[in-house]
């Protein structure tokens, strides 16, 4: 039986369509906006796979803009009521319900103190849109499995349009454009060979670095979501920090290679790993000859970690299955969380 996990990640390519077709003119005036504004402070305010996505946004605003963006801890406001300064601040929430009090709350806080507000959110008639100035919808339409597919892919896609017409360059814009096509092509990777490895694992060490890393995060909650597998997510960067010490013959990495400066240390990271015993499984595009598994492309590096995840996605659905898990289904969690 197909999961709905499974048939809503597939259905994330008619939702970027339908994304990229819509509020064309609105992305355009908030590009102008942003372009207009100056700003000396720059935040992400968001939640679970949300704030991966955020994450994803700030990497592409930071290399691209060169504006530092920072993630928002949310217990200043909600809990500490920490007098923050919000004058020349943009502020950028993401969402997939935007119910949850401790990202409307911080929204609507720097909105009345005069910052510029931007919500990408899928719930469009929802408290986060109402409480920012600017509501960009996803368009990822209703999500009924627990475990967030179509609607983070979409997030991610709404970041890089963001910094796509923030800085108005069309090499981004028209990568975008070919987006569905390439999240068409990445559904049908075939990455069983992870699968075999993974189901009868106990946990897993997942690797990306700098714009793959996002994807990491994702990757591992959605390990331990809708597979029970306890995951965790490292830059590459770090392993050699302390996280080395777990490597033992056998013990599982995914390390997610895309295009980029920060290719060559995670093809040189998954040879050590190999050579410490680890079993590596290496997702890297096809012109990478060791990769284990074949990481799709986007017309452009930087959207590169949007289809990576297609792939993830589809292979994470039939994982669960193969554990005898029901990835709609995760044990002690709901679909809509809200903390304060």
């Amino acid at each position: 039986m197909t999961s709905m996990m499974l048939k809503e990640a597939v259905s994330a390519t008619e939702c970027v369509a339908l994304q990229l077709a819509s509020d064309t003119e609105r992305h355009v005036e908030l590009g102008r906006t942003l372009r207009d504004t100056p700003f000396s402070t720059a935040l992400t305010v968001a939640r679970g796979s949300s704030d991966h996505a955020a994450n994803y946004c700030a990497y592409l605003i930071m290399a691209r803009l060169g504006r530092v963006v920072a993630s928002l801890p949310m217990s200043l406001l909600t809990l500490n009521k920490s007098p923050l300064q919000t004058r020349d601040t943009l502020t950028i929430a993401i969402s997939q319900s935007g119910q949850s009090p401790d990202v409307v709350e911080p929204i609507r806080y720097f909105r009345e103190g005069g910052a510029t507000t931007i919500a990408l959110v899928n719930e469009i008639d929802s408290p986060l849109a109402h409480a920012a100035e600017w509501a960009m919808p996803l368009h990822a339409g209703r999500e009924q499995s627990v475990a967030a597919t179509k609607s983070f892919i979409t997030s991610l896609v709404a970041g890089a349009r963001l910094v796509a017409h923030w800085q108005n360059d069309p090499e981004l814009l028209a990568g975008l454009q070919a987006l569905p096509d390439a999240l068409r092509e990445a559904s049908r990777a075939d990455w069983s060979a992870a699968i075999e490895v993974l189901a009868p694992a106990k946990n897993i060490m997942v690797v990306g670095r700098g714009i793959s890393f996002p994807i990491a995060l994702e990757a591992a909650l959605k390990f331990k979501e809708t597979s029970a597998l306890q995951a965790e997510a490292f830059s590459g960067a770090e392993i050699k920090h302390g996280p080395m010490a777990l490597i033992e013959d056998g013990y599982p990495l995914l390390i997610f290679a895309t295009r980029g400066p920060t290719q060559a240390s995670l093809l040189q990271l998954a040879r050590e790993m190999r050579e410490r015993g680890a079993r590596v499984l290496l997702a890297a595009p096809a012109d990478v000859a060791e990769r284990d598994l074949t990481l799709p492309t986007a017309a452009t590096p930087d959207l590169d970690p949007i289809v990576a995840v297609q792939a993830f996605y589809v292979m994470a659905a039939k994982l669960a299955a193969a554990r005898g898990m029901d990835p709609d289904r995760p044990r002690h969690l709901s679909k809509v969380t809200k903390t304060s």
